[in-house]
């Protein structure tokens, strides 16, 4: 009896143990890598290019006498994920397998002819975050654009959306606001997966000149729309030195907009990057107390200070809020730094965080929104009220355009 148990409760391990989705990369090789076989393939991908059991795709592509991996393609952050973020890349050898890498965050974020010579396959696979203003997407889509002007195949091996297919906010980005971390017309949470946005890249014309690349996507098998990360019993891989956690995709969505005006520290140089709100100038426990009596849905804000230790604020003692999301479902991510600026400024009435802002940080606050009307309407009066259907209303409009794209 008690053996049986034994072997029950082995059994039971064992299968709780699996991950409950499979990866693009995945499902390739169940698929023995057949539309790559007899190819030759440049990979863009990172340190998140990985199978379910955190293998390399670089080292998978590599291993396959079929398969000849000739260049690998990396975005932001090199392809190892060692570069901090912003800082320019240069192209170099990999020391692992020998093969060039091209830098896509340096001279050119997008494919030369010269690099993509001799490549019959372009393959993408990269984790990303859910959230517009974060690169990978930009890559992704130039990659597109450089395979369709070559007439190179592109192949995308899907990943999880960790911010879940169901949860859209923000606003559309305007044709005058397109930048590298606004590149599309879609809200800044846009609740797709990077091959369902693929699709939709390639089918509504956002390519230069409505062009259009010859797309294969990878789909996962088991992902649903409605999966938090840790309901897909996946690993999670940094996606950049500040997202060293699933649950960073969050606090991103929640503070990211705000920290682009360079006034208020969003933790990041601290051990709790995005997660934290403050100023040398800020009562903690008045802002704190103001912030919790708003009542908003799944969220909650403990007074703290804080001391970064590299960056902008580097030991500078900041005192503000740390963000504790208690149901991610319900609450309204992005609203949160719009919401805190509105509580500051009913605290600190003389104070305004876009005068104190530069021109240039001023302007990244725009593109990380999509445009300067959200900015300039929120600054009349510092409610979220007032900018709420706008910013709330095109993410829901968007749903329903995205919806002819989904593939789960």
């Amino acid at each position: 009896m008690k053996y049986t148990i034994f072997l029950l409760l082995a059994f039971y391990s064992i299968i709780i143990s699996q991950p409950r989705v499979k990866l693009g990369i995945d499902v390739l090789e169940e698929e023995g890598f057949s539309i790559l076989k007899g190819k030759r393939v440049g990979l863009i991908t990172n340190a998140t290019g990985v199978n379910s059991k955190l293998k390399s795709t670089i080292d998978i592509l590599y291993s396959i006498p079929d398969v000849q991996l000739v260049a690998l393609f990396g975005p932001e952050h090199g392809v190892r994920g060692d570069i901090p973020a912003g800082e320019k890349i240069e192209s170099y050898i990999d020391e692992r397998t020998g093969l060039p890498v091209f830098s896509l965050y340096g001279k050119t974020q997008k494919p030369t002819q010269e690099m993509l010579k001799g490549i019959d396959v372009l393959v993408y696979d990269i984790q990303d975050i859910g959230v517009r203003s974060y690169t990978y997407l930009s890559t992704m889509g130039l990659a597109m654009e450089a395979a369709a002007e070559n007439n190179i195949k592109f192949v995308v091996l899907d990943r999880p959306n960790p911010l879940t297919g169901e949860k859209l906010e923000g606003s559309i980005t305007r044709p005058e606001f397109q930048s590298f971390i606004s590149q599309y017309p879609i809200p800044y949470i846009y609740g797709l997966t990077c091959g369902e946005l693929a699709i939709m890249i390639n089918e509504e014309g956002w390519l230069k000149n409505r062009i259009k690349c010859d797309l294969t996507i990878s789909k996962m098998k088991g992902w649903k729309r409605n999966m938090k990360w840790e309901d897909t019993g996946l690993q999670w891989v940094p996606t950049s030195p500040h997202i060293p956690h699933y649950y960073s995709a969050q606090f991103y969505a929640a503070t990211g907009i705000l920290g682009e005006l360079g006034v208020i520290s969003e933790g990041v140089g601290y051990t709790l990057p995005f997660q934290l709100l403050g100023a040398e100038w800020i009562d903690d426990k008045e802002i704190a107390q103001r912030l919790n009596n708003l009542k908003l849905p799944g969220v909650i804000f403990r007074s703290t200070v804080f001391k970064p230790f590299y960056g902008k604020f580097q030991g500078r003692t900041l005192k503000g809020v740390q963000i504790h999301i208690t149901d991610f479902t319900k609450c309204n991510l992005t609203s949160i730094q719009f919401y805190f600026l509105q509580e500051l400024k009913k605290l600190y009435p003389d104070k305004n965080v876009f005068e104190l802002a530069s021109e240039s940080r001023i302007r990244m606050f725009d593109l990380a929104t999509g445009w300067d009307v959200i900015r300039k309407t929120f600054s009349k009066d510092f409610t979220y009220e007032s900018i709420k259907k706008i910013w709330e209303g095109e993410a829901n409009e968007f749903r329903t355009k995205a919806k002819k794209y989904f593939l789960y």
